[in-house]
Order: structure tokens, then C-alpha cells, then sequence
């Protein structure tokens, strides 16, 4: 029996309904709202547009689909399914199940077809951003007349709870300004939210809020009407000056009977109110996981299709690579995951070095190995002069100018951060982006969500600490390393020199599957002499011995003290450590950089940079104490900054708060 194109359609929509339904129904929690509401719009995009390999999902050249409300993730597991993913049905089956491969919200290390890990709402409209401008930097240095190897579009479904946060109105902001043609993002304006209807909070006009944001903006009236939503995409891929938002009027749960209230938000059902919205939906009732044959072989013919669309942009780029012979080999070369060869050699050597802040040092290395990764991509918050993030040989990112590599995010931290991670997980660029270090707790979130992720985000923090000065405890970061160093999978780095500086960015460089985060100073940090201490290559251990203790006569001997220190305080370690040497009390330094990588070391070099035998030990940083007992030990002591800053100058602050030499040889003299 043959049935119509129209009824095929509905029969496929219902498909995805049903089987979200099913799937949210078994594990007995889930949102049912956003999947049976937008499934005929996602139908539509799914099968009439995006480009997309079901057997390659990281086939460079196709479109992007993020989910950003990433709570209706039944919906993109079912189009997974269905389309011919890596997600078998027993998969979705095991929804929200442990380790299951359909987790409560879309993660991009667990699915195969998921690009972005979304649920804090938000974060993938502004991932979406991101990978917008990765795309459009792509395109303007890669795509030749007749050879759009770097082309494509990224399409977001989001919701009203997305357009109220305020990263969305950030990256929207920078989405108009910049205007990205290639961002169509297809908005689920069910009016609807946990709470109840969005009148109790949310009565903007988003059409003229977007508009006024440099948005190309259209009406669907009715979610259900499939030749509306066809003719609004192709609208939106028309221009090609503005960013697109397409209003989809949905009714939330559609089919379900408590459709259109909050009730259809989220929760299971129940089975009495599954089988009646598959009835409402023409649906066999007991039917469960039921997938037509009819609609199966439709949705597979994504395979077929995503085949031939890969084969031909393969043949289209070898005749590119032919063509352009160094523009194909530089273009196989960043789509690669392997750095340039020899791309270290660049890196400063910092030989004839004065006295700066390592944030300056910071920029020094940037603009050093700049022109051997040309992946690198960069910007601040508004902050360029401060945060030395500027790659002195490009100029910068702007609407039309996207070959450059400069990014003025504005003061959008929280945007800059999703951005970031867009821009990661596009892939074919290493983004990274300077704030203030106490502004960290705007892009928290974000820095999260690329530790989780596992995604190579490189977070540049100035201002590290009390040493900012002046601008007084609202500007100066106490506790920001403490919080950034809980978050799991990310590696927090506080250079002491120069030499550590160089070392962190190569240290960020490699590690291309976690983000980093800086913590650098604005205040001149001590001249270390590597030729007669340490090689600052210890960083890559987390921690290492900086200076071995002496006897009065210089002689290297078995420290009966230990100083461990970060960022600029190692300086003042180093300054105490010769006075107590002298003063017959042999003292090691050691420099900490970053705890995460020394507590990934074995326990023979823990032992050998801190045996457990000496436990007179003294920790030195202008943060929070928490966290450093687990290396001081029960014997040991601390000398932080449990309290805010102040304002006054650095060297008034930092003398004001114990940071002398006098206070750590009073310290240390009361451990011994």
C-alpha cells in the first residue's frame, strides 16, 4: 500500500513524537514538551536541509545542528536514531540510564551526531556564535570562486527559556554586529514554561529585540504547517548579511492532553496519557518503540544522501588542493588534529628578559608562535591592552574581514567564553579569550562546559590577584583560582616568569582535549635565573623544585623547609629562601604552577618534590587557602588571603597583607 508525500511527512513526525514520547515515558522523567512541539520543524530541517553523514558525523563539511534547549534531547536522539547515527534503539531505550548513550541532556563525548553539550540554557545559542564565526573565518581564508571547501550552515533550535538568558543577549548581540549570514537558528516560541505561561515573566517583543540586534526575522504561525517552515528556511539562507531567527508558534506537548500548559513541560506522562496522545496523533496505542517501516526507510535515505554529499565535497577539495596548491595543503593541515611541525621552534626563549608581568610575557609568547599556528584565534572582553590577547601581524574580525584573527567580543565575558567553545568544538581553530581574572565568575558556565566537554579552550585571566591594586577588592580575584582549580578536567595555570609563561602556553597548546585557564599578574613578576635554577619545563609536571636548600656555604643539602608558591609569589620565595639559608634553616622552593598536573604525576615524583619525611612546609599565594592543606599537610601552614582586597597600591596591599619576607621567615620559623 502506497501512501502520499503529506501523509508520509506526518507519519515520519509522529515517529519522532511517539518514540520520544515512549522513550521519556520508560525512564520515567524527561520533557516531552520541546520534542512533540518542534518535530515538524526539525522534520523539515532534518530531511530537506542539512547537510549531514549519519556514518561520518565529523565529515568536516557539513552543516551544524545544535540543540540548545538541550532539555528536549529525546528530540535530537530521535532524529539520531532514525536518520542512521550510531544510536541503536536499545540506546534510546536506556534513556537516562546509566551510561547509556542518551543521557538526560545532549553531551558531545557521549553521542555520536550531538555537537554540543547543552542543558544550562543559553549556552548553545551562544555556541552557535561561535561556530559561526569559526565558519566565516574558514570561508574568507579557505573558500575560492568555484570552491566552497569551508561552507555550510549552523542551525540551532532553541526556546523561550534561552532567549531570557542573558549570554543569548550577548551572543545575539555579537551575532548582529558581526553579521553572520550563516547562523539560522529556529525558535520553539511555545509560550510556555515551567512556571506557566511566559506573560508571567517574558512579555518582550523578541521579534524587534532581535531586529534591533541586526537579526533577519520571520513568523511561522502554526509549528504544524510544513510548507511554511520550508519556505522561512529558504528565506532565511537567502541572506546572507544578518543572522536569522525563525518564530515557530508550537504548541508545547502537542497531541498529549495536557498540551499547551506546563504541564507537558516536563515529567513522564504517564501511561494513561501516552496512550491517549497516540491516539490523538492516529497512533497505535500499544504500541511502543514503534517505528513504520515506511517512515524508517525515509529517514534512512539520510544515509545515502549524506554519502554523496560527502563524496562530492571530497572531490570537490582534491580539485581545490589541485587548484591552490598551498591554500589545500594549509587547509588539510588545520582540519588535521596534529599541530605543525615544529611549531615549538617558536616559541620565545626569553634569553635576554626584563621585568614584566606575565601577562605581558603572555602576549610576547602569543604574538611569538602566532605566525607557526595559524589555528590561533583570539580576543578579549574589551580588555586588549590589559589582557596583551592581540596577534600584532592580523588585524581584526569584523563583518566582510573574517580572515583576520583579532576578536573583539566587547563586555560580553559570558559570551565570549560560549563563543570559545564553539569555536572549539566547529574545530579547525584553537580559540582563546582574556578577561580579568575576578570576571571568571561571569564565564563560569562556559568554562564548565568546556571541561566537561573536553574541548580545547585556552581562558586568559589577568589581574590574578590582590596585586591588582588600586581598583580594590570589587577588581581583585581572591577566591577565582580556588573555584576555577574545583572544576573537574580543567588545568589552572599560575606562571612565576617569564619562562613559565612560555612554558603554560605550550602546555595549553598540546592539551587538545581539556581546556586552560591563566591566571596571570598585572604586576612585575621576579627575574629568575634558569641557568641557575630549575628549568621552568617543570611546569609540565605541575609542580617541581625551583631552588634546593643550601647550607650557610652554598652547598646543596636536606631541606628542613619547603616553600611552595605560585605566580608572582615565588619571587618572594625565592627572597626568603636565601635569607633562611643563611640564617643556617636549609630551605627548598618549590614552584606549583598548576596543582592538576602534579597530582597527575606517579608518586615517586611527588615523593621526591615533596617528601612526605619534611612537613615543615609553607604555602605562598594572594588567593584563598582552600585547597593548599592537602599539599602543606597537617604540620604545614599557610600564607593566603582569606578575606578581600583593598584598595591602595600593590605594594601597599600585598606588604599590608603579610606578603613580606619578614612575615614568611616569621611563618616559617613558627612551623619549625
Amino acid at each position: 500500500m502506497t501512501i502520499s508525500r503529506s501523509e508520509l511527512d506526518q507519519l515520519c513526525i509522529n515517529t519522532i513524537r511517539t518514540l520520544s514520547l515512549d522513550a521519556i515515558q520508560k525512564a520515567n522523567s524527561g520533557h516531552p514538551g520541546l520534542p512533540l512541539g518542534m518535530a515538524p520543524a526539525a522534520y523539515v530541517l532534518w530531511t530537506k536541509f542539512l547537510r549531514h553523514n549519519p556514518k561520518n558525523p565529523k565529515w568536516f563539511g557539513r552543516d551544524r545542528f545544535l540543540l540548545s534547549g538541550g532539555h528536549g534531547s529525546m528530540l535530537i536522539y530521535s532524529l539520531l536514531h532514525l536518520t542512521g547515527y550510531d544510536l541503536s534503539m536499545d540506546e534510546i531505550k536506556r534513556f537516562r540510564q546509566l551510561h547509556s548513550k542518551t543521557p538526560g541532556h545532549p553531551e558531545n563525548i557521549m553521542t555520536a551526531g550531538v555537537e554540543v553539550t547543552t542543558g544550562p540554557l543559553g549556552q548553545g545559542f551562544a555556541n552557535g556564535v561561535g561556530m559561526g564565526i569559526a565558519q566565516a573565518h574558514l570561508a574568507a581564508r579557505f573558500n575560492k570562486r568555484g570552491f566552497p571547501v569551508a561552507d555550510g550552515y549552523i542551525y540551532c533550535i532553541c526556546s523561550d527559556g534561552d532567549l531570557m538568558e542573558g549570554v543569548s543577549y550577548e551572543a545575539a548581540s555579537m551575532a548582529g554586529h558581526l553579521k553572520l549570514g550563516n547562523l539560522i537558528y529556529l525558535y520553539d516560541d511555545n509560550q510556555i514554561t515551567i512556571d506557566g505561561s511566559t506573560d508571567l515573566a517574558f512579555t518582550e517583543d523578541t521579534t524587534k529585540r532581535f531586529q534591533a540586534a541586526g537579526w533577519h526575522v520571520s513568523d511561522v504561525k502554526d509549528g504544524n504547517d510544513l510548507k511554511a517552515i520550508e519556505a522561512a528556511i529558504k528565506d532565511a539562507q537567502k541572506v546572507k548579511d544578518k543572522p536569522s531567527l525563525i518564530r515557530v508558534h508550537t504548541i508545547i506537548g502537542f497531541g498529549m492532553p495536557k498540551q499547551g500548559t506546563s504541564k507537558a513541560h516536563s515529567d513522564a506522562p504517564g501511561e494513561d496519557a501516552v496512550k491517549e496522545t497516540k491516539r490523538n496523533l492516529g497512533w497505535p496505542e500499544n504500541k511502543s518503540f514503534y517505528v513504520p517501516k515506511e517512515a524508517l526507510a525515509h529517514f534512512r535515505q539520510a544515509v545515502k544522501t549524506g554519502a554523496k554529499l560527502e563524496k562530492d565535497w571530497n572531490e570537490t577539495v582534491k580539485k581545490y588542493e589541485k587548484a591552490n596548491p598551498e591554500l589545500g595543503a594549509a587547509f588539510k593541515s588545520i582540519r588535521s588534529s596534529e599541530l605543525p611541525a615544529g611549531w615549538e621552534k617558536s616559541l620565545p626563549k626569553f634569553e635576554d628578559v626584563e621585568a614584566k608581568a606575565t601577562r605581558a610575557y603572555s602576549g610576547d609568547v602569543i604574538n611569538a608562535i602566532a605566525d607557526a599556528l595559524p589555528s590561533l584565534v583570539g580576543g578579549s572582553a574589551d580588555l586588549k591592552p590589559s589582557n596583551n590577547t592581540y596577534i600584532n601581524s592580523s588585524a581584526d574580525i569584523q563583518a566582510g574581514r573574517y580572515e583576520n584573527r583579532n576578536i573583539h567580543y566587547g563586555i560580553r565575558e559570558h559570551a565570549m567564553g560560549s563563543a570559545m567553545n564553539g569555536m572549539a568544538l566547529y574545530g579547525s581553530v584553537i580559540p582563546f579569550g582574556g578577561t580579568f581574572q575576578t570576571f571568571s565568575d561571569y564565564m563560569r558556565p562556559a568554562i564548565r562546559l568546556a571541561a566537561l566537554s573536553h574541548i580545547q579552550t585556552i581562558f586568559v585571566f589577568t589581574h590574578d590577584s590582590i596585586g591588582l591594586g588600586e581598583d580594590g577588592p570589587t577588581h581583585q580575584s581572591v577566591e577565582h583560582i580556588a573555584a576555577m582549580r574545583a572544576i573537574p578536567n580543567l588545568a589552572v595555570i599560575r606562571p612565576c616568569d617569564a619562562h613559565e609563561t612560555r612554558e603554560a602556553w605550550a602546555a595549553a597548546i598540546k592539551r587538545q582535549h581539556a581546556p586552560t585557564a591563566f591566571a596571570l599578574s598585572r604586576q612585575k613578576v621576579a627575574l629568575i635565573d634558569r641557568k641557575k635554577y630549575s628549568s621552568a619545563s617543570g611546569l609540565h609536571k605541575g609542580a617541581y623544585i625551583l631552588a634546593e636548600a643550601e647550607t650557610k656555604a652554598g652547598k646543596a643539602t636536606t631541606p628542613k623547609l619547603i616553600l611552595i608558591a605560585t605566580g608572582s609569589e615565588v619571587g618572594l620565595a625565592m627572597e626568603a629562601r636565601e635569607k633562611l639559608n643563611a640564617d643556617g634553616t636549609p630551605t627548598r622552593v618549590v614552584s606549583m604552577p598548576c596543582w592538576e598536573f602534579f597530582d597527575a604525576q606517579n608518586a615517586k615524583y611527588k615523593e621526591d618534590v615533596l617528601p612526605a619525611k619534611i612537613t615543615a612546609r609553607l604555602a605562598i599565594e594572594a588567593g584563598v587557602s582552600q585547597g593548599w592543606h592537602k599539599y602543606t599537610g597537617d604540620k604545614g601552614d599557610v600564607l593566603c588571603v582569606d578575606k578581600f582586597g583593598t584598595s591602595a597600591p600593590a605594594e601597599d596591599v600585598f606588604r599590608d597583607y603579610g606578603f613580606t619576607v619578614a612575615n614568611v621567615i616569621k611563618k616559617a620559623r613558627a612551623i619549625l
